[in-house]
C-alpha cells in the first residue's frame, strides 16, 4: 500500500523529454522560491505574468515579489476568471499583451492560475515570435495533477473543447501546493477528479489508497501531496513515452470523450466543470464497459460509487439545472473528438479498476443507444419532477 510523503518535504518528478526534458517541484510554500528557479534557468530573462481576475487577488502580489526579489522585471495579463476565456477573443487580446510588453524569445511567460490560464497562456507562448518559453505555475488542484504537466495547450471552438492548440513543453512547472487552500470545495472537487482518474486508470493500488484517504487528501497535509506527486509521476512517465498521444497517452483522457461532450453541451460553463464532466464521464465509461461485457458489474460500480462519494456526479440527472440538447447534437460532439481517426470513434474503456485500454471498436449506433438512453432518463426525471 502507498506511504504518504512526510508533510514540508519538497518532492521533484522529473519529465524526461531528451533535451526539453523539465521538473515539476511539488510542495508548500514553493511559490516563494518561483524568482530564484527562473533566475537560475534564464539569466537576464524579464517575465510576463498570464492570470485570471481571481488568482490575480490572491497570488500576483506573492508573485511579483518573488520575480523582483530574484530581480526580475515582470509585467501582468489578465483575463476573466472562467471556461470562456479560453477563446479566440482572449487569445488575441493575451498575444497582443505579450507583443505590447515587448516580450522576447528569450524571456518567459508564466502562467499563473488554474487549467483554463495554462491552456491559453501556453498556447500564446508557442505562437508569439514563433515561440517564448513558459513556466507553468498551476493555482488549482486539476491543473497541478493534470493539465500543467505534458505540453497540450489549446483555446475551445464552438464545434468543441481543446480543438485548437499545440503540443508546447513549459520549461518548469512550480506546484506550491498552499495555494490550494484558497480553492472553493466544488474546484477541488472537480480537480480530484483528474486526481483519481491515475487509478482508475492504470494503477489500481493509488485507487484502493485513496478511496481509504481520500477525505485526507481533501483536508491537506502530507497526504494531498503525495496524491499530487503520485499523478505527476504517472502522468510524466506517459508523456515520456508518448508525447504526442498517438499511443498510451489516449489512456489519460479515460472519461473525456463523454465528458467532453456534456461539458460542450453546458456551453463550457460553471454549470458543469471541467472536473465535474470528467467525472460523469468516467462514470458512464465503466458503466458502458460493464454493458459491453469487459468489466464485472460490481467493480464498475464501486468505481462508480467513489466518484458519488466524493461529490462528483456520476448520472447525468445528477447535473442540476440543465435541458441537454437531442442525442443528434451530443452524437456531432463526440465526433469532433481529437482522438477520431479517419471518422472512426476512438474510446478509453476499462477492463478493471486500474485496467483502462484505447480501442476503435466501437459503433456509433452503440454509443447513441446508450447515451440516449442516459438523455431520456434525464428528462424522465425532469418530466416526474414538475408539478
Amino acid at each position: 500500500m502507498t506511504v504518504p510523503l512526510r508533510s514540508g518535504e519538497p518532492i521533484t518528478v522529473n519529465v524526461a523529454l531528451g533535451d526539453r526534458a523539465y521538473d515539476i517541484a511539488i510542495g508548500r510554500g514553493l511559490l516563494a522560491t518561483l524568482g530564484e528557479r527562473i533566475a537560475k534557468l534564464r539569466p537576464g530573462c524579464k517575465v510576463a505574468i498570464i492570470t485570471d481576475a481571481t488568482v490575480a487577488k490572491h497570488h500576483l502580489a506573492a508573485t511579483e515579489a518573488s520575480l523582483a526579489a530574484a530581480g526580475i522585471a515582470s509585467s501582468s495579463v489578465k483575463v476573466p476568471a472562467g471556461e470562456g476565456s479560453k477563446s479566440f477573443k482572449y487569445f488575441e487580446q493575451v498575444c497582443d499583451a505579450l507583443i505590447a510588453a515587448k516580450v522576447e524569445r528569450d524571456d518567459l511567460v508564466v502562467a499563473l492560475g488554474g487549467g483554463v490560464v495554462g491552456d491559453l497562456g501556453g498556447f500564446a507562448a508557442s505562437v508569439v515570435r514563433r515561440g517564448v518559453d513558459y513556466v507553468q505555475v498551476p493555482t488549482s488542484l486539476l491543473a497541478q495533477v493534470d493539465s500543467s504537466v505534458g505540453g497540450k495547450t489549446a483555446i475551445n471552438s464552438r464545434h468543441g473543447k481543446n480543438l485548437i492548440g499545440a503540443f508546447y513543453q513549459p520549461i518548469l512547472v512550480v506546484a506550491d501546493t498552499a495555494v490550494l487552500d484558497t480553492l472553493p470545495e466544488r474546484e477541488f472537487r472537480a480537480g480530484y477528479a483528474e486526481t483519481v482518474k491515475y487509478g482508475l486508470l492504470g494503477d489500481a493500488d493509488f485507487f484502493e489508497w485513496l478511496d481509504v484517504n481520500w477525505r485526507d487528501v481533501f483536508a491537506g497535509g502530507p497526504a494531498r501531496e503525495h496524491a499530487i506527486a503520485v499523478s505527476c509521476r504517472a502522468k510524466a512517465a506517459i508523456v515520456a513515452r508518448d508525447e504526442r498521444e498517438t499511443g498510451d497517452r489516449m489512456l489519460l483522457n479515460l472519461g473525456h470523450t463523454f465528458g467532453h461532450a456534456f461539458e460542450a453541451a453546458a456551453g463550457f460553463s460553471d454549470r458543469l466543470l471541467h472536473g465535474e464532466a470528467v467525472g460523469l464521464g468516467m462514470s458512464l465509461a465503466f458503466e458502458f464497459s460493464a454493458r459491453r461485457g469487459l468489466i464485472p458489474q460490481a467493480e464498475a460500480d464501486r468505481a462508480i460509487a467513489h466518484l458519488a462519494a466524493v461529490g462528483l456526479p456520476t448520472h447525468v440527472r445528477a447535473v442540476p439545472g440543465l435541458n441537454w440538447p437531442g442525442i443528434d447534437f451530443m452524437m456531432d460532439l463526440i465526433s469532433q473528438d481529437k482522438k477520431v481517426k479517419r471518422g472512426q470513434l476512438t474510446f478509453i474503456l476499462v477492463r478493471g479498476i486500474g485496467q483502462a485500454f484505447v480501442t476503435r471498436e466501437v459503433e456509433a449506433a452503440e454509443v447513441r443507444a446508450f447515451l440516449a438512453e442516459k438523455l431520456d432518463a434525464k428528462n424522465l426525471g425532469a418530466r416526474q419532477a414538475t408539478p
